[in-house]
């Protein structure tokens, strides 16, 4: 729950009451007890409640940017991607720049993304990432890799 439903932590465990008793009771053995809980908890419902229908949203969004980051002749995607709200792009060959380097550029112009390597990052779309904001990184790259 905590990063594609926006909860601050989280997952979730179902089953028969049985199996949540022992579960319970192998939490308490391995010193898994936590106080105040009920906070996150309301963080939890809250996003199975209102944030489960709109992650068809930030695959929609991870699509269009994939399209857009596929146009770049200095960029490279799986042909299949995303298939979730993840991207992962690795910079051509011909791109002497590390990723490090590339990812510093993109900051100074509002865009973060995550490094994987010295030739890949990530990118990730959720709740607070908008069409703007698509277009905004599409550009970014296209400034950054002089496209």
């Amino acid at each position: 729950m905590s990063k594609g439903l926006s909860a601050p932590v989280g997952s979730v465990l179902c089953g028969t009451r049985e199996f949540i008793k022992k579960a319970h009771r192998i939490r308490k053995l391995a010193g898994g007890a936590m106080r105040q809980a009920g906070v996150l908890a309301a963080a939890g419902i809250v996003a199975l409640e209102k944030m489960v229908a709109r992650l068809a949203d930030d695959h929609a969004r991870a699509r269009a940017l994939a399209q857009g980051l596929r146009k770049n002749p200095n960029l490279r995607l799986a042909d299949d991607a995303p298939a979730t709200n993840m991207i992962y792009v690795t910079l051509a060959d011909q791109i002497t720049e590390s990723a490090w380097d590339v990812a510093e550029k993109l900051k100074s112009r509002g865009i973060l993304v995550g490094k994987v390597d010295e030739r890949r990052f990530r990118l990730v779309t959720h709740c607070w990432i908008d069409d703007q904001a698509v277009e905004k990184t599409i550009a970014g790259f296209n400034e950054v890799l002089a496209v």
